[in-house]
């Protein structure tokens, strides 16, 4: 069998893949455009999702494309329930700055993707001692499609304050499958060249000497 020459980079490519990581931002509803989303683009962000790794390549994804604006709303009245029990997480300013943040945009995004765990029937290679090893391959997928979408210009914020249950009930998912992601897709009016929560103060980006440990924990 001939081999195919491996894929070699050069210094541009690395660098502009850096640039796409860099810019990469979570997309919130007060600047999604309700510009229709071509077929092509929606292709390429599911193709980039199915290049993600997977362990023992099981590809243990599922996909569900949300245009209708009834399944937005259904999925949104969860979001507005669990929004009001997270609220209460916080206290003094913080809550009053959580209560202030735009946290979505599923009304708003021209498309919703839910994206799916769905176990495999028997054993994975890779995931028997670590089980949740399949949901983070699905993390990954997710990764891909967000990185493309960011090279193609459109924006992806991914909501996580639902009920993941809620969710299934509306979408009709199998019982067995687990939501890992909903996502918003939009083109936007502006990308923020830092991320909103950091230029809103709600945190600080910390710094490799605060996360990289050499060879241990003491």
């Amino acid at each position: 069998m001939k081999e195919h020459p491996q894929r070699i980079f050069n210094d541009k490519e690395q660098a502009l893949l850096e640039e796409i990581m860099i810019h990469r931002r979570d997309v919130r509803g007060n600047h999604f455009l309700d510009t229709p989303i071509s077929q092509e683009s929606v292709n390429r962000i599911i193709e980039a999702a199915l290049a993600a790794p997977s362990v023992g390549f099981s590809q243990p994804w599922e996909f569900v494309l949300i245009r209708d604006q009834k399944t937005k709303q259904a999925v949104k009245e969860t979001f507005s329930e669990e929004t009001a029990r997270a609220a209460m997480q916080f206290t003094d300013e913080k809550q009053k700055e959580y209560i202030k943040l735009k946290l979505e945009g599923i009304l708003e995004a021209p498309l919703n993707m839910a994206v799916f765990y769905k176990p495999a029937d028997g054993p994975v290679l890779g995931q028997t001692s670590m089980p949740n090893m399949g949901k983070y391959s699905v993390v990954c997928a997710i990764q891909n499609m967000w990185l493309m979408a960011r090279s193609l210009n459109i924006g992806m914020g991914w909501v996580s304050i639902l009920d993941p249950e809620k969710v299934k009930q509306v979408l009709g998912a199998p019982e067995p499958n687990q939501l890992i992601g909903y996502l918003c897709f939009g083109y936007t009016d502006m990308f923020y060249n830092q991320p909103e929560l950091e230029l809103k103060k709600w945190d600080r980006k910390k710094l490799q000497k605060e996360v990289v440990i050499q060879e241990k924990y003491t």
